[in-house]
């Protein structure tokens, strides 16, 4: 469960979210880009998924995770570029060392994210807000690039404050506030609630946190499941989850249900093909590399089967991932036979990490 039941001593947390990241980074080494809708990740011809849109191809629909086809559709006059996640990651060492200043409580949840606890802050400014004001600054003045912060006592209001005033924003929720902003906060800005559940809530008349306060823990229960029990303790603003600077990822990978049963393979070679886009694209981010890859395939009937391969180097590029992925495919007996979900991740990392020679706990985490 995301929330604990001790309670400790009140938390200033800071959570900080560079703005457009990769994009931004773009936008600033290569000046043609700025001020044009620019897409990174993906190819103009289609093909491949985005990584994130800057804010001036956002405005027409585009958003990571789409595919290039729909971001073309969307934008027919969007710029494509290649990531470049050395570039990235150097900025992000960077901008580690700034939070640095302040805290050595810090658990990064990719390259441009973080989440910072500042109880007790090295410089002693005592104030998490302006803590947050110059951390803004100095990655504005260091790295000319934005960053949006959200401060609050706990993590999960903390991450909706940040994403409250993008771009550039800087959201403080304190603690007598927080109970007045869960009763009105939309139940799809609920950390963890996806589409399917939000439209769930929504056909019961649950819309906000008011809606959700009303029911006991048991009803929520048995509504959602365990998540119930989340949901109870956080829209009474009750979140205990510490800071955790260590926390290692075990699996990282994507996968997708179609709205209509694949029926060659062919076509799932295509699905494949977008999937392993977005995963060495995640793996890289979070500057990993994994020895074991997991084929997931959910058929019609909604029978499921995973099939592993461990490689004998770790891997994280695109082709290593789509050749050990059609490789598990083509094992299995496929003719006849609709598949609904197909998944691909990547796990034992181990010491499979890349250099991380300028900080060196720095991109273990997601």
């Amino acid at each position: 469960m995301l929330v604990n039941d001790s309670p400790p001593p009140q938390r200033k947390i800071i959570h900080i979210d560079m703005d457009a990241f990769y994009a931004a980074v773009e936008q600033r080494d290569f000046p043609e880009y700025k001020g044009k809708p620019l897409v990174v990740g993906g190819s103009p011809d289609g093909r491949g998924v985005v990584a994130t849109a800057s804010y001036e191809a956002r405005v027409f629909g585009i958003h990571s995770a789409m595919s290039a086809r729909r971001a073309i559709q969307l934008c027919p006059h969007a710029l494509f570029v290649r990531p470049r996640f050395d570039a990235y990651k150097s900025v992000s060492v960077h901008i580690r060392e700034i939070f640095s200043r302040y805290t050595d409580l810090i658990e990064p949840l990719s390259l441009d994210e973080a989440y910072l606890d500042v109880t007790e802050d090295k410089l002693n400014i005592g104030s998490a807000l302006e803590i947050a004001k110059q951390i803004k600054d100095a990655i504005k003045t260091e790295l000319d690039l934005t960053a949006s912060a959200g401060v609050s006592s706990n993590k999960f209001v903390a991450k909706i404050a940040s994403d409250m005033n993008k771009p550039d924003g800087l959201t403080f929720i304190g603690p007598s506030k927080i109970a007045a902003f869960m009763e009105k906060l939309p139940v799809e800005k609920f950390h963890g609630v996806g589409k399917v559940t939000a439209d769930k809530m929504k056909k019961m008349g649950l819309h906000n946190g008011a809606d959700l306060k009303k029911l006991s823990e048991q009803e929520l229960i048995r509504k959602f499941g365990k998540t119930g029990k989340f949901y109870f303790n956080i829209v009474r603003g009750i979140d205990y989850r510490a800071v955790q600077p260590h926390r290692l990822t075990k699996s990282l990978g994507a996968e997708d249900t179609f709205s209509q049963d694949l029926e060659s393979t062919e076509e799932m070679f295509t699905e494949l093909e977008l999937l392993a886009e977005k995963v060495a694209g995640r793996l890289q981010k979070n500057s990993l590399k994994g020895r074991t890859l997991t084929l997931k395939i959910k058929f019609s009937d909604f029978k499921q089967i995973t099939r592993n391969q461990s490689l004998p180097q770790p891997i994280s590029d695109y082709h290593a991932i789509i050749n050990a992925a059609k490789s598990l495919l083509l094992k299995e007996e496929l003719v006849d036979v609709g598949v609904r979900l197909l998944g691909i991740s990547l796990s034992n990392f181990g010491n499979a990490l890349f250099s991380r020679h300028a900080d060196p706990d720095q991109l273990e985490l997601f």
